[in-house]
């Protein structure tokens, strides 16, 4: 069954207007989003993994958790749309079936899935490995399949410009569209450049992802809009202005100096969470030709 704030996210997609979506990973972080008058919010998985669980974005949350968040977040949200990060779908096509019926049960208006092999990872850190494309079309028939009516969208994500160059994100953008993708997202463009060559040669309503410190140029919204893009998540700035909040208090109280945890990038953020410990215990326990540390 359809929920206004899937019908609302589709009538936003039908204009020439940029939808703008936050990053919320929380109850505050969503109220605070529709109250500011916010038209749509993005669930921000790196942000859940944080702010949620004290973890790094590389694949440690659970599906059965994120649903959970979703849930959350969405009933906070009320009608104003939530785009929800789902990660790979949690394993094969018939995992990814269950996500979908999860995650559509909890409310959200879109549902976002990549072709990164499990354990994923940020797509702003180094040394992302991507499944091939006709695995993935398995996880987007499975997703289409699996939703309860076509209002709520699937967004394909590839994250296949770090490790196979644009040329072959591009062609896999539009591969996904032609297997159904509602929008599709490639992730982490290096230049404005790219940003515009995404915009010109893939067939598709177009996310970009802007993440603060990360490998994609903050292009404003109104040149993203001129190029034809359909959403922008900044799934960060939230999240960092919160941790910069807390930072700031917390050596205030014991007068400590705050310059040495401020982060500059996603990876100085992660290392806040325990990003170091994670890729030891990787080290010590993963083949050497299957670590990502």
């Amino acid at each position: 069954m359809t929920t206004a704030a899937r019908k609302r996210l589709k009538d936003l997609l039908s204009t020439d207007d940029l939808i703008i979506a936050p990053g919320v990973f929380d109850g505050i972080s969503a109220q605070l989003t529709k109250r500011t008058g916010h038209v749509a919010a993005y669930m921000t998985g790196a942000g859940v993994a944080a702010s949620g669980f004290g973890l790094p974005d590389i694949g440690l949350v659970t599906a059965a958790e994120m649903a959970e968040r979703a849930r959350v977040i969405a009933g906070a949200l009320g009608d104003v749309p939530l785009i929800a990060d789902a990660d790979t779908g949690y394993g094969a096509p018939i995992n990814v079936v269950r996500t979908v019926r999860a995650y559509d049960a909890a409310g959200v208006s879109a549902i976002q899935l990549e072709d990164q092999v499990f354990p994923k990872r940020c797509g702003h850190l180094p040394d992302k490995q991507v499944v091939d494309a006709a695995t993935f079309e398995q996880t987007l028939a499975a997703a289409l399949d699996a939703r309860s009516d076509d209002d709520l969208l699937v967004v394909a994500r590839t994250d296949a410009r770090a490790p196979l160059g644009l040329d072959a994100a591009i062609e896999r953008a539009n591969r996904y569209a032609r297997a159904g993708a509602d929008i599709v997202f490639i992730e982490a463009p290096q230049d404005a450049d790219e940003i515009e060559r995404i915009a010109s040669e893939v067939d598709a309503p177009l996310l970009i992802n802007l993440v603060l410190g990360g490998m994609t140029p903050l292009d404003s919204a109104a040149r993203l809009q001129e190029l034809g893009y359909a959403i922008a998540i900044y799934p960060s700035n939230l999240l960092a202005q919160a941790s910069f909040g807390m930072l700031q208090s917390l050596c205030e109280l014991n007068g400590t100096d705050l310059a040495p945890h401020l982060p500059a990038n996603p990876a100085d953020f992660f290392n806040l969470v325990g990003m170091a410990e994670w890729r030891e215990l990787d080290r010590k326990f993963a083949r050497k030709d299957a670590s990502w540390a």
